[in-house]
């Protein structure tokens, strides 16, 4: 996956925005106001930190070697994700929207309802 592909799928979302709030070198996403994917995409290998369910961050670590506790996150919450081509464009993708899909599940209904989540949520 290149940086440009992964800068497509995080902005996919309604309401994603990128930031600079660390550098120019740290893309940040965020979903009114709130960060849902972060990393340095000019790194390489490229990699993406994504927040992820505490079970759920767990058991993908344990399946898949390029997936690693958040760096410099809260290890129970965040995940760090190397794209070193060993898990599919889909499964970037997914690991993305559920990072996405966490943040704006806890924003204000009146927020979510902006972002016409609730329809999202549905699909």
């Amino acid at each position: 996956m290149t940086p440009a592909a992964l800068r497509k799928i995080c902005l996919g979302f309604p309401g994603a925005r990128e930031e600079f709030p660390f550098g120019a070198d740290i893309s940040v996403f965020k979903v009114a106001g709130k960060i849902f994917a972060l990393g340095p995409l000019k790194a390489k290998p490229l990699r993406i930190s994504l927040k992820c369910e505490p079970d759920l961050a767990v058991r993908l670590r344990a399946e898949h070697p390029a997936i690693v506790p958040g760096y410099h996150l809260n290890k129970q919450h965040w995940n760090t994700v190397e794209l070193d081509g060993s898990l599919t464009g889909d499964f970037v993708r997914e690991l993305v929207e559920d990072s996405y899909d966490l943040v704006v599940a806890g924003l204000p209904k009146r927020e979510q309802e902006k972002l016409d989540w609730v329809a999202l949520s549905r699909e």
